[in-house]
């Protein structure tokens, strides 16, 4: 192995996801309900290889909601810690993907999704989990005033 192999094989190892901040015109957020997890999340996933983090959310809306949305600011960046069975931490990026009606035709990929909603501020922190509950007034914050927030990082655990 080389020396510069063996320096990159010895770095710290981040792994990074991307959501959607969708909202209704009344302002309640979109949420999904994985079948795989007790809460709920926003639309999104892990960035692949060859992906940004906008092209990874692009992609998870297609694959999750069955719309197509123009991914748009970043909103919310947060530092997520290991934990469970992810043994390195995670950058957790909030693209803000407009708004759109309630009743727009939403085709949920049944492999992993087994509900969405449209929620409130306060109805969404009772469903996400505690680490992720910042994220709706931060993503609210930051498209209003067109600045993007840096939440404190957390512990998953």
């Amino acid at each position: 192995m080389s020396v510069d192999t063996e320096f990159w094989a010895s770095l710290n190892k981040v792994l990074a996801g991307a959501g959607a901040y969708i909202t209704d015109p009344q302002g309640r957020a979109l949420l999904v309900k994985p079948n795989y997890r007790d809460h709920w999340g926003f639309a999104g996933g892990h960035v692949d290889e060859g992906e940004d983090p906008a092209q990874a959310c692009a992609r998870e809306v297609v694959e999750e909601l069955g719309i197509t949305l123009p991914v748009g600011d970043l909103l919310v960046v947060q530092w997520v810690g290991a934990f469970g069975e992810r043994p390195h931490p995670l950058v957790h990026f909030l693209f803000d993907c407009g708004t759109i009606p309630a009743d727009t035709a939403v085709s949920l990929q049944a492999e992993e999704l087994d509900d969405y909603g449209f929620f409130t501020e306060e109805e969404a922190r009772k469903l996400l989990p505690p680490w992720a509950g910042d994220r709706v007034p931060a993503a609210a914050a930051a498209r209003a005033s067109g600045w993007s927030r840096y939440l404190p990082p957390v512990s998953a655990a």
